[in-house]
């Protein structure tokens, strides 16, 4: 691992003194909130190096001469993170030494560098011919490839720069690591919000003033009905005066320095006459080393009785092996219609239904109806994902097969 450390003179010889380390650094910490953040930090050291590129090769997936890259330079998708052609089976800088810096002259001489097929091929049309790079390791056994290149009229890599490298890398390593712990906590609080909402549980989330920070699908359709509840100067209220002097207590109580260990439940009654709203309010425990205001303080939880199943249909079928007629027929029962109802919505005749619903029976071994939407109400049905479900948001930019060899001399 290089251990380096440059003199305040060497420093000061490469342009740097230690404010201006000290806000590089910073910029590689503050990358790990966003990629965007961390092209602004790819972007500094390529204006310290003199460098046309600054690359991240986050990853390099599964697939062939394909690698996910934030790069900073003059090349299209530039400052995003991207899927990017890396001739990842050519090049010249795999297996090196993890945590170490090395350049173009540590692997091989000028003459068989310009001569290399992935020099002809990849670099020398993208004005690369200087390269400075490191493997990072990675708790979880990973690498991170950082890259940064210069054209073949700028001066080498000097020691001094290959020492200051060193210095970056612990720091690299870290900040990867934050990104990567953020990400997945993010990714698992996603999935636990996605299985809430589709259990039909609305939540809105409060800060320490009862302001709402966020809501999930099912809280915006109750609120937008203004049966019960609504939000008036960005605050949860009810209805009618006396539910709403419980619902304020409820959440004042959430914000108390004492506040109980256990959540509270109120009824919320509908101007609609539909049945009764369930509210819980519970205290979001804090567990920062400073004060902060806006944080989240409380969480609400809502169930409509009224409102039907979200169960997946997919998984309706699967867990029952019910046929598509019986899968459907089984979900508006469900949702509370009685067999000739559910008969009436499908357009099939009571007796065809009543075939359907014994043919359930038998697969699902339950008697009755009441039985029936109980175990599928309690079954996880609920928690496949919908028919129609949430796209993901693709942040990865595909760059056009012309500009696809811009990134693989980042090797």
């Amino acid at each position: 691992m290089d251990k380096a450390v440059l003199t305040h003179d060497a420093l000061a010889a490469l342009g740097l003194d230690l404010a201006a380390y000290d806000r590089l650094v910073g910029e590689v910490y503050q990358g790990a909130l966003d990629p965007k953040l961390m092209a602004r930090a790819l972007t500094s050291f390529r204006t310290l190096y003199g460098a046309n590129y600054a690359t991240l090769i986050l990853r390099v997936p599964d697939q062939p001469d394909m690698g996910v890259m934030i790069i900073s330079g003059d090349i299209e998708g530039a400052g995003d993170v991207s899927y990017m052609t890396y001739p990842q089976t050519n090049t010249p800088f795999a297996n090196q030494p993890l945590d170490h810096v090395f350049t173009v002259d540590d692997i091989m001489t000028s003459t068989e560098w310009e001569h290399s097929a992935y020099f002809k091929m990849f670099c020398g049309p993208q004005g690369v011919y200087h390269v400075m790079g490191a493997d990072i390791s990675t708790p979880d056994g990973g690498k991170l490839r950082f890259r940064i290149t210069r054209p073949k009229h700028a001066p080498n890599f000097s020691a001094d720069e290959r020492a200051l490298c060193g210095m970056f890398l612990p720091h690299l390593r870290r900040a990867l690591q934050v990104h990567n712990l953020l990400d997945r906590s993010e990714s698992l609080s996603e999935l636990y919000s996605q299985a809430i909402s589709r259990l039909s549980v609305a939540t809105l989330v409060l800060d320490e003033s009862g302001s709402v920070l966020r809501v999930n699908p099912v809280a915006q359709e109750i609120l937008a009905t203004g049966d019960g509840l609504k939000l008036v100067g960005g605050r949860l209220e009810a209805t009618y005066p006396s539910d709403n002097r419980e619902l304020q207590r409820l959440v004042r109580a959430a914000f108390s320095p004492d506040a109980p260990k256990s959540a509270e439940a109120m009824s919320v009654t509908r101007p609609s006459g539909l049945v009764n709203l369930g509210l819980v309010v519970e205290s979001i425990p804090s567990l920062d080393w400073a004060e902060e205001k806006g944080k989240p303080a409380a969480l609400v939880y809502i169930r409509d009785a009224a409102s039907k199943s979200l169960a997946s249909e997919v998984v309706t079928k699967q867990l029952f092996n019910l046929t598509r007629a019986e899968t459907a027929l089984a979900m508006e029962l469900a949702n509370g219609l009685s067999l000739e109802e559910a008969a009436e919505v499908l357009n099939i005749r009571r007796n065809t239904a009543r075939a359907h619903l014994r043919s359930i029976f038998s697969k699902t071994g339950v008697r009755r109806q009441t039985e029936l939407v109980r175990i599928l109400l309690n079954s996880v049905v609920a928690l496949g994902k919908p028919k129609v479900a949430l796209k993901a948001i693709d942040r990865l930019k595909v760059p056009p097969p012309q500009l696809a060899v811009a990134i693989p001399q980042r090797a």
